[in-house]
């Protein structure tokens, strides 16, 4: 969705609800399907969601309406009736087009235009139109035109391949490819090229990070729901810089910067993108190479939004795309972050993590608590040898792998050379045995 003339677009919300049952009328900014029977709030928290991803985009939201059905309409979306008094709020509200909750099919768009006399967009179009926006790096970018072009190719419509020639045989074959398999061919190719390109960005990443592992610095990753607060957490813990704002989605592109413990011991902290639901499968696919840098991560930090009201269905939204991205078998930390707002009491127990912390990112609260209990993980998950070692004056290489790969407890400068008390891991405890006393 685009600005014109200074204009906003003026859009309509559309939901449905997953509930069986009768229907809601369509309303202004109020309506919704209500509670469900899971304590939730059904589609108008959905809905709450979808319109400040609208607002993101520069769109203003000017009315609502939703279904209880069982599924979606097939080829409508919403049922027919339903469909009516849309029409009717579109015309009352001077909308200029719909933004359906879910992802549309080509045929459910063709078919709702046609009966709304409308534009129709829906939540992955929205996001989608965010991260266009917002993506900075020349890697990000191609991420976002990659998924928009596979998004795209799904929901060209047309006769099919079938009728792309006028005839058959010699005599009888027509002027050349229709429109429809032109753009076709443009987009596959495209996305030929995307693939192409990411794929040695991938190759590039996979170099620094084996790099990484050489050195054998432990590396946290900070996931969560989009706006928890993790970019402004990585400022506080690393002093990155990156952006972080009160905004779904206000950074996109990957961040690693290094910060130090309470004990001195050096850690890789990395940024990724924040989550939602409903992510559109498309951004899973075209973001999957920034995404890996879960899989080899040592320890997630699991940002979680103590003040929203939403925070344990969010959580459940993380976890699960943690799954998708086969990263749940991680050692995961909870922290419960914006402590500085109005934060109900008590906290949800998080039975998928190791510890829980809880934190303001903002002002700091709680944060030397959390460079502790990320001590005590790096200890227990990946320097699980406490060693004493005696390295001698001469070895400058080995004094430089022990500052930056190991839990360094105690160091002390003697005549032959630095005593160290530290914790390593396996690899380090190997380099180091000849010189543990």
């Amino acid at each position: 969705m685009y600005e014109t003339n200074s204009q906003k677009e003026r859009v309509v919300l559309a939901a449905v609800c997953g509930d069986s049952g009768g229907t809601e009328s369509a309303g202004g900014p109020g309506a919704g399907c209500g509670t469900g029977a899971s304590g939730g709030t059904g589609a108008s928290g959905s809905l709450d969601e979808l319109e400040e991803l609208v607002s993101n985009s520069g769109a203003e939201v000017v009315g609502r309406v939703s279904q209880k059905r069982g599924a979606a309409h097939p080829v409508y979306y919403l049922g027919k009736g339903k469909l009516e008094e849309t029409r009717e709020l579109i015309a009352q509200t001077g909308a200029t087009g719909l933004v359906c909750d879910d992802e549309l099919s080509g045929t459910q768009y063709k078919k709702m235009e046609r009966l709304l006399d409308t534009k129709i967009m829906d939540r992955t179009m929205v996001i989608l139109d965010i991260f266009a926006k917002r993506a900075a790096t020349s890697e990000g970018k191609l991420q976002v035109e990659l998924a928009q072009l596979q998004y795209n190719l799904q929901r060209l419509t047309g006769l099919g391949t079938s009728l792309s020639r006028l005839g058959a045989g010699i005599g009888t074959r027509g002027p050349g490819e229709k429109k429809l398999e032109t753009d076709r061919r443009h987009i596959r190719g495209r996305i030929t090229e995307l693939t192409a390109e990411l794929r040695e960005a991938a190759g590039r990443r996979q170099v620094l990070r084996a790099r990484r592992e050489k050195n054998a610095i432990p590396i946290v990753s900070l996931v969560g729901y989009t706006n928890a607060g993790k970019s402004t957490l990585m400022n506080t813990l690393t002093g990155a810089g990156v952006t972080a704002a009160e905004a779904l989605f206000a950074t996109l592109d990957t961040t690693t910067r290094k910060f130090s413990t309470q004990s001195g011991a050096e850690i890789l902290c990395t940024d990724t993108v924040g989550f939602i639901q409903k992510l559109p499968h498309g951004l899973i696919k075209a973001f999957h190479a920034t995404l890996e840098e879960l899989v080899h991560t040592d320890i997630l930090l699991h940002v979680v939004d103590a003040s929203n009201k939403e925070r344990e269905r969010q959580m459940a939204v993380v976890y699960g795309t943690l799954r998708e991205l086969k990263c749940d078998g991680k050692p995961i930390i909870t922290v419960y972050n914006k402590l500085d707002k109005n934060v109900e009491r008590p906290l949800p127990s998080d039975a998928g993590a190791w510890r829980q912390v809880a934190v303001s990112a903002l002002n700091g609260d709680g944060v030397l608590n959390l460079l502790d209990i990320i001590d005590e993980a790096i200890n227990g998950f990946k320097f699980n040898n406490r060693l004493s070692v005696l390295i001698p004056y001469g070895r400058g290489d080995i004094l430089g792998k022990l500052r930056r790969g190991c839990e360094i407890l105690k160091s002390e400068y003697r005549a032959d050379g630095v005593f160290f008390e530290l914790y390593a891991n396996e690899e380090m405890k190997e380099k180091l045995r000849q010189y543990s006393g």
